[in-house]
């Protein structure tokens, strides 16, 4: 592996498996990643880390360098924030804990979404949603838009969010997830580093964006991703500038979920900015 360093390293270190809301294996994501490059990768499930073992195995069997990781769901000023740990223990018991809480509520959510749906013609969305649920713990707003495509309710999960998910839309429930400091703290009592996930896709005022960086850094996070699927190359430049501001490492990751379904496939996004630090360079021990 190159230098820990080097910004130009094609690492991918967001990613979705079946075990939440992908629809690949973490088996078929392995050489997917290797296929197209990429030098170190991490599989992120949401709210979960049952597919690390298998995504480890998966890498090691390719010589591919491997973080642990996962996607964790936060509430922060009434939005849901999502925050990336890498390079965790993830045998560790409060982290295991934590994730466990977090999924907890979910099928209770689920079901109040399929009744909202039903409330508008759209009838048996729960069972729907579950047949594309390889984990029904983690059952989401990701799996019902994949029933209402497969239906011919909608051409794609795009207009299923926008018509049915979002807010003030009928199948659309809030959640009540981990607070910042659980969720960063989880991850760095595990021995991970915490990472503000895609940024950009917050609709926070600059004021909360502000209070976001300041308090996910007193908690301990330490990175932000900077380069993602769902930044433009001007997002990328903004949060590269606040990663400077706040003293945080950049992280690097596709988000990637499905072949059908992700506008950026693993490993194809452009490299860091070279002013920055990577959050590779703060994890080189626990790369494996």
């Amino acid at each position: 592996m190159k230098t820990t360093l080097n910004t130009q390293l094609n690492a991918d270190l967001h990613c979705h498996s079946v075990v939440s809301d992908g629809t690949l294996t973490p088996e078929v994501l392995a050489p997917r990643a290797k296929a197209n490059g990429v030098e170190l990768w991490s599989l992120t499930d949401h709210d979960e880390i049952g597919g690390q073992d298998r995504a480890l195995a998966a890498a090691r069997a390719l010589s591919m360098p491997y973080l642990t990781g996962t996607e964790i769901s936060v509430t922060f000023a009434g939005h849901t924030v999502h925050i990336v740990g890498l390079g965790f223990d993830h045998h560790n018991s409060n982290l295991t804990q934590g994730l466990r809480q977090t999924r907890g509520g979910r099928e209770e959510r689920a079901r109040e979404m399929s009744d909202g749906l039903a409330k508008v013609g759209i009838h048996g969305a729960y069972e729907g949603a579950l047949k594309f649920a390889g984990n029904p713990e983690l059952i989401s707003r990701t799996h019902f838009a994949r029933f209402l495509v497969e239906s011919a309710v909608c051409q794609d999960t795009s207009e299923v969010f926008r018509r049915f998910l979002t807010e003030n839309k009928p199948g659309f429930v809030p959640h009540r997830w981990a607070s910042l400091q659980e969720a960063v703290q989880w991850i760095t009592q595990a021995q991970g580093i915490a990472v503000i996930a895609h940024p950009a896709r917050y609709r926070f005022t600059p004021n909360e964006e502000y209070a976001l960086f300041t308090e996910f850094k007193n908690h301990g996070g330490q990175a932000v991703e900077v380069v993602t699927g769902s930044h433009t190359a001007a997002e990328a430049q903004r949060y590269a500038s606040t990663a400077l501001e706040f003293g945080l490492a950049a992280s690097r990751g596709s988000d990637f979920h499905s072949p059908d379904e992700s506008h950026t496939d693993l490993g194809s996004l452009p490299f860091l900015p070279s002013q920055l630090t990577p959050v590779w360079a703060l994890l080189a021990d626990r790369i494996q």
